[in-house]
């Protein structure tokens, strides 16, 4: 099955990598990918590139070639050009979009989807653990992105098939909470330009492994690649030249020996951030399968402790992680918008297991 590239459009084209089924870039991160590559004839005449490409391309408008450009997504030999650019002779152009390329058009599909909020320009859904944001590799239907074009099937102003609108970011398959959705270009950009320059406000709520000795903390250290599990994400130092710069604060908001309820404030937005800085100081996320979440890291040797931990790992089977807050300013009114939703019920019933699992257990955790 080919593969789409992705490029970072602040540095030079490097080798495509692909991201795993289920996984997703967060946040404010500029991942982009290879949608098309032309060539131009060797007796090519001069012509604008947004003209040349609606000769070229199916399924598309002057406007959006015009704001891709804008978007620094069209290359020409290597580099971003503008709209105007003039076409020469064997020149080589690849038009990069901020999702991957799907073998199909994205068709709408009824799932239900849990609103908090909806206006004209946008709306904030509540997305529930288990379910994958983007199509992709091995996950092609039965996603929120079908989910919300099924929503908006009757809007005449929002093609799911439009890099310009719908999601402004993501969250992974296995992570419930929040996310804003753009219905509309303009919105899409004031949205996006706020979680690039940081303005926006997140809050997640997760279980990890241990205790802490300190009720709040800072952890800042570069994510990238695994060097030798693609899968994980790894942290190195913060002056490292490998990967990008991530800051996550948090904070203990209840503390059952074995394992801690945390609440962490992202500061930037990487893939498996959250995931990756907490096992990186020792404290991986509860039944986190992927980061070592899923194996019995504290806790006595007994054989009722053990069985107390498969049966959490059976009511809640996912990264105890969950997107509670998010806040930003409308891209219309301008109005601050702060949104909050309920700890799900997988989480909610872990979380009850573990208060009375340590009610009147105080004097193992000395």
């Amino acid at each position: 099955m080919k593969t789409d590239h992705i490029y970072e459009t602040d540095q030079p084209l490097p080798d495509g990598i692909t991201t795993a089924p289920g996984e997703e870039p967060e946040e404010e991160e500029t991942s982009v990918y290879e949608h098309h590559r032309l060539t131009a004839d060797s007796g090519q005449k001069p012509m604008r590139i947004d003209k040349f490409l609606m000769e070229h391309l199916y399924n598309t408008s002057r406007n959006r070639l015009q704001r891709a450009a804008e978007q620094q997504f069209i290359l020409v030999n290597g580099k971003p050009v503008k709209s105007s650019y003039k076409v020469k002779p064997s020149d080589e152009i690849i038009i990069l979009l901020d999702r991957p390329k799907y073998d199909n058009d994205i068709i709408p599909e009824d799932i239900p989807l849990d609103i908090v909020y909806e206006d004209q320009d946008l709306m904030v859904v509540n997305k529930p653990a288990g379910l994958v944001v983007h199509p992709g590799c091995g996950n092609y239907s039965g996603t929120l992105v079908n989910a919300i074009a099924w929503h908006l099937k009757d809007n005449p102003d929002y093609d799911p098939n439009d890099p310009t609108v719908g999601l402004v970011h993501r969250i992974d398959k296995d992570t419930s909470g929040l996310l804003v959705i753009a219905k509309n270009a303009n919105a899409k950009t004031h949205l996006g330009r706020q979680f690039f320059n940081k303005t926006t406000h997140r809050l997640y709520n997760a279980l990890v492994w241990g205790s802490f000795q300190e009720e709040a903390g800072r952890i800042e250290g570069n994510i990238a690649r695994h060097p030798k599990d693609r899968m994980q994400m790894a942290v190195f130092p913060p002056d490292s030249d490998t990967g990008k710069h991530a800051v996550t604060h948090y904070r203990v908001s209840e503390s059952f020996g074995y394992v801690t309820f945390v609440e962490c404030r992202l500061e930037t937005g990487r893939t498996h951030q959250i995931r990756a800085h907490m096992k990186h100081i020792g404290h991986p996320l509860f039944n986190d399968e992927r980061y070592g979440g899923n194996e019995i890291l504290r806790g006595t040797q007994s054989s009722k402790y053990k069985q107390f931990i498969r049966n959490c790992f059976d009511c809640c089977p996912r990264q105890a992680l969950h997107a509670r807050t998010l806040g930003f300013v409308h891209p219309r009114t301008g109005k601050e918008m702060n949104f909050s939703s309920d700890i799900p019920a997988d989480m909610t019933e872990l979380l009850e297991r573990w208060r009375h699992y340590t009610a009147g257990r105080e004097h193992e955790f000395q």
